[in-house]
Protein backbone atom coordinates (compact mmCIF):
# COMPACT_ATOMS: atom_id res chain seq x y z
CA UNK A 1 0.00 0.00 0.00
CA UNK A 2 1.48 3.39 -0.72
CA UNK A 3 2.07 6.14 1.49
CA UNK A 4 -0.10 9.14 0.95
CA UNK A 5 1.70 12.65 0.63
CA UNK A 6 1.01 14.62 3.55
CA UNK A 7 -0.90 17.70 3.25
CA UNK A 8 -0.14 20.96 2.92
CA UNK A 9 -1.38 23.64 5.34
CA UNK A 10 -1.43 27.33 5.21
CA UNK A 11 0.21 28.64 8.52
CA UNK A 12 -2.58 30.60 9.31
CA UNK A 13 -4.55 27.66 9.21
CA UNK A 14 -2.59 25.89 12.10
CA UNK A 15 -4.08 26.07 15.35
CA UNK A 16 -2.22 27.28 18.30
CA UNK A 17 -3.35 25.61 21.51
CA UNK A 18 -2.68 27.61 24.96
CA UNK A 19 -2.68 25.03 28.23
CA UNK A 20 -3.22 26.81 31.07
CA UNK A 21 -2.68 24.74 34.15
CA UNK A 22 -0.55 24.72 37.55
CA UNK A 23 -0.15 20.58 36.94
CA UNK A 24 2.91 19.44 34.85
CA UNK A 25 1.02 16.31 34.53
CA UNK A 26 -1.88 17.83 31.85
CA UNK A 27 0.91 18.90 29.64
CA UNK A 28 2.97 16.17 29.41
CA UNK A 29 -0.42 14.41 28.49
CA UNK A 30 -1.38 17.11 26.05
CA UNK A 31 1.74 17.42 24.63
CA UNK A 32 2.03 13.36 24.05
CA UNK A 33 -1.59 14.09 22.63
CA UNK A 34 -0.52 16.93 20.42
CA UNK A 35 2.86 15.13 18.89
CA UNK A 36 0.89 13.74 16.66
CA UNK A 37 -0.60 16.72 15.40
CA UNK A 38 0.07 19.52 12.68
CA UNK A 39 -1.58 21.98 15.84
CA UNK A 40 1.35 23.86 17.89
CA UNK A 41 0.21 23.42 21.90
CA UNK A 42 1.99 26.30 24.23
CA UNK A 43 1.74 26.09 27.83
CA UNK A 44 1.98 28.48 30.83
CA UNK A 45 1.07 27.66 34.85
CA UNK A 46 -1.05 30.14 35.92
CA UNK A 47 -3.51 33.29 34.62
CA UNK A 48 -0.87 36.52 34.60
CA UNK A 49 1.51 34.28 32.13
CA UNK A 50 -1.55 32.88 30.35
CA UNK A 51 -2.69 36.69 29.47
CA UNK A 52 0.89 38.15 28.86
CA UNK A 53 0.84 35.11 26.65
CA UNK A 54 -2.63 35.73 24.78
CA UNK A 55 -1.41 39.50 24.43
CA UNK A 56 1.37 38.68 22.10
CA UNK A 57 0.36 35.99 20.48
CA UNK A 58 -2.63 35.28 18.22
CA UNK A 59 -4.20 32.18 19.81
CA UNK A 60 -7.13 30.21 18.40
CA UNK A 61 -8.22 27.92 21.51
CA UNK A 62 -7.06 27.88 25.06
CA UNK A 63 -7.49 24.74 27.65
CA UNK A 64 -7.67 26.10 31.25
CA UNK A 65 -8.02 24.21 34.03
CA UNK A 66 -10.67 25.36 36.83
CA UNK A 67 -8.46 25.90 39.29
CA UNK A 68 -5.04 28.64 38.60
CA UNK A 69 -4.31 29.45 41.87
CA UNK A 70 -4.36 32.53 42.12
CA UNK A 71 -7.75 32.81 39.99
CA UNK A 72 -10.06 30.72 38.19
CA UNK A 73 -11.14 29.55 34.85
CA UNK A 74 -13.61 31.89 35.19
CA UNK A 75 -10.90 35.11 35.78
CA UNK A 76 -9.07 33.42 32.66
CA UNK A 77 -12.52 33.71 30.42
CA UNK A 78 -13.60 37.07 31.53
CA UNK A 79 -10.25 38.91 30.74
CA UNK A 80 -9.83 37.47 27.41
CA UNK A 81 -13.10 38.42 26.16
CA UNK A 82 -11.53 41.91 25.97
CA UNK A 83 -8.92 40.67 23.59
CA UNK A 84 -8.57 41.63 19.89
CA UNK A 85 -8.64 38.26 18.63
CA UNK A 86 -10.12 36.24 21.55
CA UNK A 87 -9.76 32.78 21.80
CA UNK A 88 -12.08 30.29 22.84
CA UNK A 89 -12.15 28.51 25.83
CA UNK A 90 -12.34 24.77 27.24
CA UNK A 91 -12.28 23.96 30.25
CA UNK A 92 -10.92 21.20 32.22
CA UNK A 93 -11.33 19.41 35.53
CA UNK A 94 -11.02 15.95 37.24
CA UNK A 95 -14.46 16.79 38.87
CA UNK A 96 -16.27 18.28 35.63
CA UNK A 97 -19.85 17.50 36.04
CA UNK A 98 -22.74 18.83 34.51
CA UNK A 99 -23.17 21.47 37.11
CA UNK A 100 -19.74 22.91 35.94
CA UNK A 101 -20.78 22.37 32.38
CA UNK A 102 -23.80 24.25 32.11
CA UNK A 103 -22.08 27.33 34.08
CA UNK A 104 -19.14 26.75 32.00
CA UNK A 105 -20.60 27.56 28.67
CA UNK A 106 -23.44 30.25 29.96
CA UNK A 107 -20.61 31.97 30.88
CA UNK A 108 -19.11 31.61 27.57
CA UNK A 109 -16.60 28.92 27.54
CA UNK A 110 -16.34 27.01 24.56
CA UNK A 111 -16.61 23.24 26.04
CA UNK A 112 -16.01 21.48 29.85
CA UNK A 113 -13.64 18.26 29.03
CA UNK A 114 -13.30 15.75 32.24
CA UNK A 115 -9.91 15.17 32.83
CA UNK A 116 -7.46 12.59 32.19
CA UNK A 117 -7.93 14.14 28.83
CA UNK A 118 -9.50 11.61 26.38
CA UNK A 119 -7.59 12.15 22.92
CA UNK A 120 -10.69 11.83 20.36
CA UNK A 121 -12.71 14.00 23.16
CA UNK A 122 -9.97 16.69 23.22
CA UNK A 123 -9.81 16.73 19.50
CA UNK A 124 -13.58 17.12 18.78
CA UNK A 125 -13.53 19.79 22.01
CA UNK A 126 -10.26 21.84 19.78
CA UNK A 127 -11.18 21.16 16.09
CA UNK A 128 -14.89 22.60 16.95
CA UNK A 129 -13.22 25.38 18.83
CA UNK A 130 -10.70 26.23 16.51
CA UNK A 131 -13.62 26.55 13.20
CA UNK A 132 -15.71 28.91 15.51
CA UNK A 133 -12.56 31.05 16.51
CA UNK A 134 -11.70 30.82 12.83
CA UNK A 135 -15.34 31.71 11.25
CA UNK A 136 -15.32 34.44 14.14
CA UNK A 137 -12.06 35.98 12.64
CA UNK A 138 -13.33 36.12 9.23
CA UNK A 139 -16.37 37.61 10.26
CA UNK A 140 -14.41 40.25 12.19
CA UNK A 141 -12.28 41.02 8.86
CA UNK A 142 -15.22 41.05 6.50
CA UNK A 143 -16.54 43.84 9.02
CA UNK A 144 -13.86 45.62 9.39
CA UNK A 145 -13.32 45.95 5.68
CA UNK A 146 -16.75 46.80 5.05
CA UNK A 147 -16.13 49.89 7.70
CA UNK A 148 -12.55 50.55 5.79
CA UNK A 149 -14.50 50.42 2.46
CA UNK A 150 -17.53 52.55 4.06
CA UNK A 151 -15.05 55.57 4.58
Amino acid sequence: MRKQPAIETNPAEVATVLSVSPSEEDHAWLECIFSHSKWKLRRTHGLASAMAFLQAQRTSVVLCETDLLPGTWRDLLARTTRLTYAPTVIVSSRLADDRLWAEALNLGAWDVLAKPFDRSELFRAVSAGWRHWKNNQEGTGFVMNLMKAAV
